[in-house]
């Protein structure tokens, strides 16, 4: 399995052009010299959109990409049912895990979007939305919803300085994203998405789902480390409870339910992933009413 690269790749900024795939693979942004998505099981880190697929759908901020499989390359015409598999399912665990996928536009897709000629490094964006349709030739496609990190609310997930400018708010954050969820991907890789609280491992088509809470909060006011001592790997219901104060854990391990101060279950740990006690501590001193970060 190949060695996933997310987010810029250094030396190629948003913008670049390449006269073809084998420059674009070359660069390393896109590296298949054919096909429209870099990825596989464990995640997605590029597309191409080239209008070789005629359900897709450019707005410029927002893509609604078409999966890979069942294609005509003559007639650009779909002539087999899709599967969520190979760089399909890749797309579906990238919007699990958070990763950031690079969009490369090509000559012959959306007049307005796209170059005239060659191919167009467009920058990040982030799979929020996939779901299976059906196509314009009644096959059945498996379609993405791709949208701009310019898009998101970008002060929420981290908030910089304020008298950066918006340039240097996306840029940073993006990488802070990234970096993010490496951190986040490791958390769930060490306890096999298992939620360290209730011990339930969450499988969907994509594959399993958990999610990388921070136990002091990232961002303003709290500023808390992105780092593995400071994340712990739970599922939504539990994530929610322990964000919002309803769930505390103790010096000794122990989860607690602060609605009527009862004993839970011992945390599940791992010496793999050794946890930083004092960010514990700090996240029972916070008072509910302090604004709460959510990753």
């Amino acid at each position: 399995m190949a060695e996933r690269t997310y987010g810029e790749i250094p030396g190629y900024p948003p913008g670049s052009t390449f006269a073809n795939r084998t420059e674009l693979a070359a660069a390393k942004v896109h590296r298949p010299l054919q096909g429209g998505i870099c990825g596989g099981q464990d995640g997605a880190e590029s597309i191409v959109v080239s209008g070789g697929y005629i359900d897709d759908e450019d707005y410029g901020n927002e893509i609604v990409y078409t999966g890979q499989g069942g294609n005509d390359p003559r007639t650009k015409r779909q002539v087999a049912h899709q599967e969520l598999t190979r760089g399909n399912l890749g797309l579906a665990r990238s919007r699990l895990d958070g990763n950031p996928v690079r969009v490369i536009r090509g000559a012959g897709a959306n007049e307005t979007h796209s170059p005239k000629v060659g191919l167009r490094y467009d920058g990040l964006f982030r799979v929020v939305d996939h779901w299976k349709d059906i196509g314009t030739d009644g096959y059945t496609i498996w379609r993405f919803r791709l949208v701009t990190y310019e898009s998101l609310d970008l002060p929420r997930i981290l908030a910089p300085p304020e008298t950066s400018t918006r340039t240097t708010r996306v840029e940073a954050t993006i990488q802070r994203l990234v970096r993010s969820a490496t951190v986040a991907a490791e958390a769930k890789r060490l306890h096999d998405y298992t939620c360290q609280i209730c011990g339930i491992k969450l499988m969907t088509p994509a594959g399993p789902y958990a999610e990388a809470a921070h136990i002091k909060p990232l961002g303003k006011p709290h500023n808390g480390p992105d780092v593995l001592s400071n994340v712990l790997c739970l599922c939504p219901n539990h994530h929610i409870l322990f964000d919002n104060g309803a769930l505390q854990i103790d010096s000794s391990g122990r989860v607690i339910d602060t609605m009527s101060n009862t004993f839970v279950v011992d945390l599940q740990q791992t010496e793999k992933h050794p946890l930083n006690w004092s960010l514990i501590e700090y996240h029972r001193n916070i008072r509910l009413a302090d604004e709460q970060v959510a990753d």
